[in-house]
């Protein structure tokens, strides 16, 4: 027998995914029209970030960031968060600027509501293909040059583990942010899995407050290709201190 509070959280799972669906539809139309110019991006991601707000704020799921210093939304990052949710998309959309944009896996491209994104404003990437990874990352040395913040989860997308621990980083945000000189911001995501964990379907979902902590950025000029790897453990480490010290008050354990 599948206990009640299963049901009940299950329940509100599709609650969030029928607000989230929703909110896109409502919405669409302005996306539409916004996505046929790059000039407009900006808008569509000022639209994301309310939608993004507003279906969580439906089904009881609010954020609140704490940050080690103050963020200067006025400069050009590169974010990077580690993800156990879905909702963690939406986390991102409010801590970024308007001139934003995710890359990600190009499955995106064929979703209900990524697609209009991912064929627009963000950055699909096929990392089986070299060509592909290329492509992706030139593009992403374009945005970065044109002042549009980038968010990238180093771990490369939601494991199949729970409850879910930091897995290993790929590679590509690290040396992206070094050949660019852009800073980057390591984003620990707290709780997101305990509200939602994944997209919600298998131990579905409950009202209440994300909590994320936003560490300061860490300078990349001067840095050399070499420093990539240096550059990829101090942000994995700063994430996993951070998260086993949330687990630790929480007597958490993964």
């Amino acid at each position: 027998m599948i206990p009640m509070k299963l049901i009940l959280k299950k329940a509100h799972a599709y609650v969030y995914m029928f607000s989230v669906t929703l909110v896109y539809f409502l919405m669409y139309p302005l996306l539409y029209y916004f996505s046929r110019k790059p000039s407009n991006y900006k808008h569509m991601n000022r639209l994301r970030r309310a939608w993004g707000f507003l279906s969580s704020a439906f089904a009881g799921i609010f954020y609140k960031f704490t940050f080690e210093e103050p963020f200067d939304r006025t400069k050009t990052y590169i974010i990077c968060p580690n993800h156990t949710s879905n909702l963690d998309i939406s986390a991102m959309s409010l801590l970024a600027k308007s001139d934003c944009c995710f890359m990600g896996k190009e499955e995106l491209t064929k979703g209900l509501v990524t697609s209009l994104f991912f064929r627009t404003v963000d950055i699909p990437v096929n990392r089986d293909s070299k060509m592909s990874s290329y492509r992706a990352f030139k593009k992403a040395m374009e945005k970065l040059d044109s002042g549009v913040t980038i968010i990238i989860f180093p771990e490369g997308g939601i494991a199949d583990v729970h409850p879910p621990h930091l897995h290993a980083f790929k590679n590509g945000p690290f040396r992206l942010a070094i050949e660019s000189g852009t800073p980057i911001v390591p984003v620990t995501s707290l709780n997101t899995w305990e509200i939602l964990w994944d997209n919600g379907l298998k131990y579905g979902s409950r009202p209440g407050i994300c909590n994320i902590f936003v560490h300061k950025a860490i300078e990349t000029v001067g840095m050399s290709v070499d420093d990539a790897d240096e550059l990829k453990d101090r942000v994995y480490n700063t994430i996993k201190q951070k998260l086993d010290e949330y687990d630790h008050r929480q007597g958490n354990s993964r």
